[in-house]
């Protein structure tokens, strides 16, 4: 806090002398004179800094494991094992590879039966091409700074939403417990609660023939028993270190029965993602004091961001708050839908709707964070939106993006669709589902319920706000090298000889 405390101190004394340009000599007056040189627009954002607080750091208050430590490292290779899936064909980091920015670079994930599972991003595909998982990959790459809940609906969520805290104080609600009922067995946090999921769904990592019919809890169970080797699971691994490396990570000489649960699994799993923290992009460099660090558009594009649209903004910061750029709760905001769909019938997604059982949270999405968000395109709870500008231009008119979207053919011009037999024939609801969506909008903005205010941006202004949005992004998590702790080993984090190696389409190792 003492660092956030100076941060904000510095920049409300920017402001002042910047607005006085005189007495801000003396003691601290290289800064001072190096401010009053500043421009228009740097005194303009300094003031929005200044009056939101913004420069407390994101860290701040918070603590993370190290990809170092133990359980982090356990939680590395369970990540990258396809023997948590059913049949063995998908592992965690098939959705989401520290490479493609947490995510799978994905409109909507391909799980299991994939063609070639070592295989991700552009040119993964299952026997029919067309993906089963209903919603886009959100990414994990700072999941510990998440105080609200996880998922696209929210369906974990922490019952307090305690600030800094993660979900470890008061209850998480789960699928698995309902809507607003504490789940007695979420674990420490909501990244622990959210790990005992994706083993659960069909379409992601357990597949339909693995313990059919059965349970949330045998699935997991089995699952432990399979990395225990015991019980039902015995033999199912041809090779079986993991018993050694749970010991190492838990310190512990207990036996696998005792030892591997899929709590402490899931457990494992949470700390390795919790570690993944990258904050370090230039917007906060510049927060920090180096003023140097955002070029003349992202500049403008900030105060554009955290401009109201009253006053000619973007009014982006109504819902893309805070330093996690995120307010943590759920808007319609009418982005295409295409895919699948959730289960309610024509390829349709009601999102939050689902979860709580009240008709106003159709069409609801929780906000996405912006940090690294120039990593985690496709962009939408749909993957709709192929880039940035897209999406500005879906916030300048929605109505009329999403007509163009549907008019223009953009569901084939997505890489994951464009080689599709029969593409334009794809999800013939789609259009009409998307306009339920862009109703359901324009009746929140005319009762005043919408934070979505109508802008007015001109292709200049949308060039800025996109290159505010790029600094947001923190540059380690485009380098291999950077992020190669948080990357698995086929050698040192293969205690199955089951260890997924991603590669792109052509075959190079991610």
């Amino acid at each position: 806090m003492e660092i956030a405390a100076n941060n904000n101190s510095h920049w409300a004394a920017l402001m002042l002398c910047s607005s006085a340009l005189i007495g801000c000599g003396g003691e601290g007056g290289d800064e001072v004179s190096a401010q009053t040189m500043q421009t228009a627009e740097q005194t303009e954002l300094a003031g929005i800094i200044e009056s939101l607080g913004l420069a407390e750091s994101p860290l701040s208050g918070r603590t993370f494991p190290n990809i170092s430590d133990p359980l982090p490292q356990l939680g590395k290779k369970l990540f990258f094992s396809k023997s948590l899936s059913g049949d063995q064909d998908v592992a965690c980091a098939s959705c989401h590879h520290p490479m493609l920015g947490g995510a799978d670079g994905l409109s909507l994930p391909v799980g299991v039966n994939a063609i070639q599972p070592e295989v991700m991003g552009e040119g993964r595909v299952d026997g029919d091409n067309l993906p089963d998982v209903p919603r886009n990959s959100p990414t994990v790459f700072n999941v510990a700074l998440w105080d609200t809940s996880l998922f696209w609906d929210s369906r974990v969520e922490s019952l307090g939403k305690e600030a800094g805290q993660n979900g470890s104080v008061s209850g998480i609600s789960t699928p698995d417990s309902g809507f607003g009922v504490a789940d007695t067995n979420a674990g420490n946090n909501l990244v622990m609660a959210q790990a005992r999921f994706p083993v659960t769904s069909d379409e992601e990592m357990k597949d339909t023939t693995f313990e059919s019919g059965e349970t949330n809890d045998s699935i997991r169970d089995h699952l432990a028993a399979r990395i225990g080797d015991y019980g039902e699971g015995v033999g199912e691994l041809v090779t079986n270190e993991w018993l050694t490396a749970f010991q190492v990570a838990f310190s512990s000489s207990d036996g696998a029965a005792t030892l591997i649960t899929f709590d402490n699994i899931a457990l494992a799993l949470s700390e390795y993602q919790r570690s993944m923290v990258f904050v370090n992009s230039p917007w906060q460099n510049y927060l920090d004091g180096d003023t140097s660090a955002l070029s003349d558009d992202a500049i403008e594009g900030a105060i554009l961001f955290y401009t109201s649209t009253n006053d000619d903004g973007g009014g982006c910061v109504n819902c893309h708050s805070g330093s996690l750029f995120s307010d943590g709760q759920q808007h319609t905001i009418g982005f295409p839908q295409i895919g699948p769909g959730k289960g309610v019938g024509n390829d349709d997604d009601f999102g939050r709707e689902s979860i709580t059982g009240d008709r106003d949270d159709r069409y609801r999405y929780r906000t996405p964070s912006l940090l690294n968000v120039a990593v985690t395109a496709p962009y939408g709870h749909a993957g709709a939106y192929a880039d940035l500008n897209d999406v500005l231009r879906h916030y300048n008119n929605p109505r009329n993006t999403v007509d163009d979207f549907f008019d223009d053919g953009e569901l084939c011009d997505l890489p994951q669709f464009e080689n599709v037999s029969g593409c334009t024939s794809l999800y013939p609801d789609a259009r009409q589902n998307s306009f339920r969506a862009l109703n359901k909008l324009d009746d929140e903005q005319d009762e005043g319920t919408s934070l979505f205010g109508n802008i007015n941006i001109n292709g200049n202004e949308r060039n800025q706000l996109e290159a505010f949005l790029n600094a947001l992004t923190d540059p380690c998590v485009r380098d291999r090298d950077c992020m190669s702790p948080w990357i698995a080993d086929e050698v040192v984090d293969n205690p199955d000889d089951n260890v997924l190696i991603a590669t792109d389409q052509f075959g190079s190792p991610l």
